[in-house]
């Protein structure tokens, strides 16, 4: 069981280390997937900067987390999903859903979850 949660872990934070990788290499495009319109060289530099650390701390949290059987990374990078589902779940009663709002929000779920086990599991079991 902690194998499967170790490639859980370690395959969520590569998808987030990925959507890191495309925010800094083509900050537009990426934001556009994210509804986010990018006006000139201080709306790319702030995606760019800002989303690219984001995806790509927290994916390396859950990627060394489960390597290392570490808890801290672990707490970290499920902080970091649970805090982006808080956030969603206000926007949603305050804005409203749109199309697609569901996903992000399982993934954020499922990682905050597991991160939160495997936080309390991996260290144990060395």
């Amino acid at each position: 069981m902690t194998i499967a949660l170790r490639i859980a872990l370690a395959l969520g934070g590569l998808l987030l280390v990925y959507m890191g990788f495309g925010f800094l290499t083509d900050p537009v495009t990426a934001g556009a997937e994210f509804g986010l319109n990018v006006e000139g060289a201080h709306g790319t530099t702030s995606i760019r900067a800002d989303m690219t650390a984001f995806f790509g701390v927290s994916g390396a949290c859950f990627i060394f987390g489960a390597w290392a059987r570490r808890s801290d990374p672990l707490v970290i990078g499920s902080a970091l999903m649970l805090v982006t589902l808080a956030a969603r779940l206000v926007s949603l009663a305050i804005d409203g859903g749109f199309e697609g709002f569901i996903p992000p929000m399982v993934v954020e779920a499922l990682l905050g979850i597991f991160g939160l086990i495997g936080a309390k599991v991996l260290p144990e079991t060395r």
